[in-house]
């Protein structure tokens, strides 16, 4: 069975071929004999009850210059056009982002959208957890200056960090005798209506952050991700060393916890951090880490991940026969 595949995602001319994840996904796609098409969010269109995207066919290769070889730009109605929609653009989660998963929310009965845009757009990636406080670290969210400063009397040591950054942006460490509160605060709160994520401060992230990927609401692996020196971020973007590591006990609880909702949600394709055995953040839109799994375990998700996708297309086939 050839599929034919859109991936809506930042510009393949500028991929990282040794770590992004949406690249791995396509490689392995294209090696399944499936067809490739690429475009970004501002290329989608919806006039007259149709959806479409003026894509770029495409084949990816292992060249850092020039990793993917395009064809001819043409327009696909992504209702009949495509079989699978991989929703891979990077955050940041505002109103063009929230907007493009209703547009794709229109195509989602005909096509196979990956991750489920509704599912999505109601799974910011810190809010998300807040549906499990047992199996977070203790949490804050709020614009009220005053309720942050008691979290802080009761914490003494705190991260505050903005509800929908990403790649560790705009994470800030303050302990009891920083002073540097409420100029953050200032700032944060100054430039949005939207609250703040404070947290406790984890002293664990010193071991590591832990990156596990789930397919289909299943673990399959994780990575642990250790932050510089002096360093609280330890995301590999912002300079964070990967290594191998297994799931504990604690891992493996929490993602039975939140497992079959994910899965409910139609969130196939997942990452989740956990810091000493607590849950700090449900990544959904463009999970990474693909790439350092197989190359530190041999654990192979892109190829568990297409596994699943097809077994979801036939079961879809078969009901669309029935």
């Amino acid at each position: 069975m050839t599929l034919r595949i859109a991936i809506q995602m930042d510009p393949l001319e500028r991929v990282n071929i040794d770590g992004d994840t949406t690249f791995a996904l396509a490689e392995t796609a294209q090696a399944r004999g499936h067809e490739i098409f690429v475009y970004g969010p501002g290329d989608l269109a919806w006039s007259e009850g149709r959806v479409t995207a003026r894509v770029r066919p495409a084949r990816v290769q292992r060249v850092r210059e020039t990793p993917g070889v395009f064809a001819e730009p043409r327009t696909l109605d992504l209702a009949k056009d495509a079989d699978v929609i991989l929703m891979r653009q990077d955050p940041p989660f505002d109103m063009g982002y929230i907007t493009a998963c209703h547009l794709l929310e229109e195509v989602s009965a005909q096509t196979l959208v990956l991750n489920d845009p509704a599912g999505v757009r109601s799974s910011p990636e810190k809010i998300f957890p807040l549906m499990f406080p047992d199996i977070m670290p203790p949490t804050l969210v709020t614009r009220d200056r005053s309720v942050i400063d008691a979290f802080r009397e009761k914490h003494r040591d705190i991260i505050v960090k903005p509800l929908y950054g990403h790649g560790g942006a705009g994470v800030f460490r303050l302990t009891q005798e920083d002073s540097n509160l409420d100029s953050l605060l200032e700032l944060f709160l100054g430039r949005s209506g939207e609250p703040v994520m404070v947290q406790a401060f984890l002293p664990a992230v010193a071991d590591g952050d832990k990156r596990v990927i789930l397919i289909d609401g299943e673990p399959v692996g994780a990575i642990n991700r250790k932050p510089k020196a002096g360093q609280v971020r330890s995301n590999l973007v912002v300079g964070g060393t990967a290594e191998a590591t297994e799931l504990s006990a604690a891992d493996k609880h929490i993602c039975a916890r939140i497992g079959p909702e994910l899965k409910r949600r139609g969130l196939i394709l997942t990452g989740i951090d956990v810091i000493g055995g607590r849950l700090t953040e449900v990544n959904v839109t463009s999970p990474t880490g693909l790439q350092a799994l197989k190359r530190l375990s041999g654990i192979d998700a892109t190829a568990k991940f297409w596994d699943v996708v097809e077994t979801k297309l036939a079961a879809r086939s078969l009901e669309h026969h029935a």
